[in-house]
């Protein structure tokens, strides 16, 4: 059973940068795909990014592309989610996921929330002066 846990959140000043962390256990990293989801106080679930599981294509938002960037770090079973410039928009708790279905090396990249049955914790993000 895969299991995920983030870490990295903080706070930091607008403009600032944070990374960061997915790590995977219970099953090898190259079987499953990894999305960073994000939710602010009163607003729907968004999704940030997504890493395949063959580490080769990613996705992201289009409110983060050129500012985020996710990498797989297989030597550390982690997902990793850099983020730049970062504004008040990009406040809230950050969610990694994990779908488990797409298989060994694939290229597939889940974009909905319900294909991905396995979720972490949270961490916070907090922007501000």
């Amino acid at each position: 059973q895969v299991q995920l846990a983030e870490s990295g959140g903080g706070s930091v000043q607008p403009g600032g940068s944070l990374t960061l962390s997915c790590r995977v256990t219970g099953d090898p990293i190259d079987y499953v795909a990894i999305g960073w989801f994000r939710q602010a106080p009163g607003k729907e679930r968004e999704l940030v990014s997504v890493m395949t599981s063959r580490g080769i294509i990613s996705k992201y938002a289009d409110s983060v592309k050129g500012r985020f960037t996710v990498s797989k770090i297989k030597a550390e079973s982690a997902v990793k989610l850099q983020m730049n410039s970062l504004t008040s928009g990009d406040a809230g708790t950050y969610y990694c996921a994990a779908d488990p279905s797409v298989g060994y090396m694939s290229d597939y990249v889940p974009t909905q929330a319900t294909e991905f049955a396995i979720w972490g914790q949270g961490t916070m993000v907090t922007v501000s002066s």
